[in-house]
């Protein structure tokens, strides 16, 4: 099944795309979140709503979409370096804080007020950072909660899969000591979606194509296949005596090909097109806007 957050009639309403419609479903859930709290009882709810008559159905070529997961429980999770040749592209361009290849993946969190709708604009403000980046990922959602998870039954905890850009702030990234959250959280920054896709509508996994399309010229491309650590192994090791709950959405790592690691380097400016892409899953398309973010700050970056 595809889901989506639909802006109607000034709210974001839960709805199931069924065929070339969106079905909206609000009288049942609030929003997505609520639906995947729900379980199996909430997937027979969705898909039974799918045939009854009566219901809002909205023309999906006709709608705008916000990002599927709005409401959160915590932070959103990431994980970094998992793709080696996205590791291997930034040495020596990581300002004095190398290490070495690690052992187990890589985590860090983002603030969800960074989080957007797939078409609406990337927040950017060069008083905040010089260099803004794109990372193209997919991103997946917890359906099942868990704590320590084995990586054999980390399927059953996947809800679905949907995409995201982790717009990074790369001077603020090495500012605040090698740690990132702080150059991952501007607001209004972090595109998610189009759709929640379900496990069943993918096929093969390790056969899809990541993509990032910046200006129209393809900047990163790379099959999940190249992923440094598996999905079942990422939930394995993050749920590792740490529950994850229903509705967590944790972002899985982007490939080589970012602006940071490229010469000369390329960073986002207000006006371009960020396009990222992977089979099955859609499309984010986002223009970068400027906007105030800086504010009353007295931060000197």
């Amino acid at each position: 099944m595809r889901f989506a957050s639909v802006r109607h009639d000034g709210a974001e309403l839960p709805g199931v795309v069924h065929e070339a419609e969106i079905v909206l479903i609000d009288d049942l859930f609030g929003d997505l979140t609520a639906l995947i709290e729900a379980g199996e009882e909430g997937l027979t709810a969705a898909r039974q709503a799918t045939r009854q008559a009566g219901r809002t159905r909205l023309p999906l070529g006709s709608v705008e979409l916000g990002p599927p997961i709005r409401r959160f429980r915590r932070d959103v999770l990431c994980t970094g370096w998992n793709y080696w040749d996205h590791f291997d592209e930034n040495r020596g361009r990581r300002d004095g804080q190398e290490v070495e290849r690690p052992t187990a993946p890589t985590f860090f969190t983002k603030s969800p007020n960074a989080i957007i709708g797939p078409t609406d604009p990337i927040a950017w403000d060069g008083r905040c950072s010089r260099k803004w980046d794109y990372e193209a990922e997919l991103a997946l959602v917890i359906g099942r909660p868990g704590r320590s998870i084995p990586a054999r039954r980390a399927q059953a905890h996947i809800f679905g899969y949907c995409l995201a850009n982790d717009i990074s702030q790369r001077d603020i990234q090495r500012r605040h000591g090698g740690q990132w959250m702080r150059g991952k959280s501007a607001d209004h920054s972090t595109p998610l979606g189009p759709m929640l896709v379900t496990p069943d509508e993918i096929g093969d996994l390790a056969a899809i194509r990541l993509e990032c399309e910046l200006n129209g010229a393809v900047m990163q491309s790379a099959l999940l296949a190249q992923m440094a650590f598996d999905i079942p192994t990422l939930i394995a090791e993050l749920s590792f005596g740490m529950t994850l709950n229903a509705g967590d959405v944790l972002l899985t790592g982007t490939p080589a090909g970012v602006g940071n690691a490229r010469t000369p380097q390329v960073f986002l400016k207000p006006g371009d097109v960020v396009v990222t892409r992977a089979t099955g899953l859609g499309e984010l398309r986002n223009v970068v806007e400027e906007r105030d973010l800086y504010g009353e700050a007295e931060i000197v970056p």
